[in-house]
């Protein structure tokens, strides 16, 4: 497989706190990679750090195959386009008047290509309008149009939907989705709203306290998240030959505990197991979104 990043035991210091511990993780080509932690866990720094807004303490990545300590990491980071924390807009200037400043900061040749640039973002019509009386949702799609001057193939979107309205988060969704299948960019986007972030996502990366806890894909994590009837039993040997029998897809949990992945009748699977010389003491049906999978990683508390 193919990755656009790969960050290798990436650590980041600030006096006394570490905001990174180790931090590793692998983005695919061509993936929609959700970064997925609470406020605090490193995301916005691991950012800035593949971004070159700031320095690793220890560790390093690469871009594109090309690492971090390599001079031409400069010309790797020319294919990123990125969104940190907030869109870095100029307030009194147009939308048009904002490309042709970032278009004029990368030395582009011509203003060819800002028409539809704004028309993919859905702010062809804006005319006159400045961005200081723009939606934040227009802010926002405004900002992804200035993050792509220059064609990057790799777009980094921190937080892009925070504070959105239910439409403006539609926009936002159905625009990282459209860049990604008709044009291949691949896209990193961090957001603590796991929901809308289970729509988009490809693949994962689960940060917690500076390191990366898990990383999985959309397919693995489905998987993980399946609707299931967990059950607490006497004897998982026991119960595992009933199963068996039954022909029912299972997964061991635990010592006590076994999933059952299918809607069989609570009789039956008693009368089974108790064949088998094992006795049911619990039955729950279980169905995990990706909130839950989460909460469940890295456990539960506040953001910090």
């Amino acid at each position: 497989m193919d990755y656009v990043l790969k960050t290798n035991a990436l650590c980041k210091q600030y006096k006394d706190f570490k905001a990174l511990s180790g931090a590793t993780m692998s983005v695919p080509k061509g993936s929609i990679y959700g970064f997925v932690g609470r406020n605090g866990a490193g995301k916005t720094t691991l950012i800035r750090l593949i971004c070159g807004m700031q320095f690793p303490t220890d560790g390093e990545f690469e871009i594109y195959g090309v690492k971090s300590t390599d001079s031409a990491i400069s010309d790797s980071r020319k294919r990123i386009g990125a969104v940190v924390e907030t869109p870095s807009l100029f307030p009194e200037m147009t939308a048009q008047d904002n490309l042709k400043y970032q278009y004029r900061l990368l030395g582009l040749p011509s203003f060819e290509g800002i028409t539809e640039l704004l028309k993919l973002v859905g702010l062809e019509n804006t005319g006159k309008k400045k961005a200081k009386d723009f939606s934040l949702g227009m802010r926002q799609r405004l900002g992804i149009a200035v993050a792509l001057c220059g064609n990057p193939d790799f777009l980094i979107l921190d937080e892009p939907i925070n504070g959105l309205d239910p439409q403006g988060i539609i926009e936002i969704r159905e625009l990282i989705l459209k860049l990604n299948r008709e044009r291949n960019i691949t896209v990193l986007i961090s957001s603590h709203i796991l929901d809308e972030l289970a729509r988009l996502a490809t693949h994962y990366g689960f940060i917690d306290k500076g390191s990366i806890v898990r990383e999985m894909s959309a397919e693995e994590l489905e998987a993980a998240c399946r609707k299931c009837i967990r059950v607490t039993v006497t004897d998982t040997s026991a119960a595992v030959r009933a199963l068996d029998d039954m022909k029912l897809e299972y997964n061991v949990t635990g010592d006590d505990s076994i999933d059952i992945y299918a809607k069989p009748s609570i009789t039956k699977l008693a009368a089974s197991l108790e064949k088998e010389g094992c006795e049911i003491l619990s039955c729950t049906e279980r169905d995990e979104n990706l909130e839950g999978f989460f909460i469940s990683l890295v456990g539960g508390g506040s953001d910090e």
